[in-house]
């Protein structure tokens, strides 16, 4: 029996690729086989079926018999999927231990040296960027909040106010608690995320909405360049960059200018 395209592509959504789909399906169909057996039935090169099926055992679809010739037998593919989901479960819990265990230690000191000697070497206008997709947008944005020393300055949209508290209410809040400033100019409304924000920064009306523009401290500004209404998440477009000059000459004009008129 022949996989449908539907199921090929399931299988890829889950991590695995097209010689590991092919000869796990395979291996399905003939329940045990050897490693050149399935490379003849899955149409996949011989040499690398061996290290294919060494990684289909590693993810759990396959146990390995020890005979000879090595045999690799097919597990039922709903135990296959949940031991799989387990030893994806345990990578991730050690690989968070790993690094939970490496911000404390030494080395990330001596790494942060680095990158702090780094800075001095690197030009202002290399510190520049293009940030797309929301969820990227939104993971520079909260590693920039946690450095802020001073204050947090942000323009931002219906939409964008909506999406500030779903992705960083909770940091932010914690922020505003270490003595950070944080200054919100958007369209007010009896809504939940405005109320939110008023408890713990100083929020103001914007009649219309100019844009997306965030500040952390009179380092870094990131400023969108796609409209949050138009476009899919996925599509959304910023662009960030560290200079102090940029913001000094244009971006806090911009926000004080804005601030004092509404």
């Amino acid at each position: 029996m022949v996989a449908t395209t539907k199921t090929m592509d399931a299988l890829k959504s889950i991590g695995l690729n097209l010689y590991e789909r092919k000869i796990f399906v395979a291996l399905l169909a003939r329940g045990v086989a050897t490693a050149g057996e399935l490379s003849q039935i899955a149409n996949v090169p011989r040499s690398r079926s061996y290290d294919i099926l060494e990684s289909l055992a590693e993810k759990g679809f396959v146990v390995v018999q020890p005979a000879k010739p090595i045999r690799y037998v097919a597990l039922a593919p709903k135990d296959a999927l949940e031991r799989t989901k387990e030893n994806l479960k345990k990578r991730h819990e050690e690989m968070i231990q790993r690094i939970d265990e490496l911000k404390g230690s030494p080395i990330t000191a001596e790494l942060e040296a680095i990158y702090k000697e780094g800075l001095n070497l690197v030009q202002p206008f290399d510190m520049t960027g293009t940030l797309k997709g929301r969820n990227s947008i939104n993971q520079h944005l909260n590693s920039l909040f946690k450095r802020a020393s001073r204050e947090i300055r942000i323009v931002t949209t219906g939409e964008g106010l909506d999406d500030l508290y779903s992705n960083h209410y909770n940091s932010l809040k914690r922020i505003v608690k270490r003595g950070i400033k944080l200054k919100i100019l958007a369209p007010v409304s009896e809504t939940t995320p405005v109320k939110a924000f008023s408890e713990i920064a100083d929020v103001k009306n914007i009649k219309k909405p100019l844009n997306r523009v965030f500040t952390v401290d009179d380092k870094h500004f990131v400023f969108a360049l796609t409209d949050d209404k138009k476009v899919h998440q996925t599509q959304d477009v910023a662009f960030w960059a560290q200079s102090r000059h940029a913001i000094k000459s244009f971006v806090e004009p911009f926000f004080d200018h804005a601030w004092s008129a509404e």
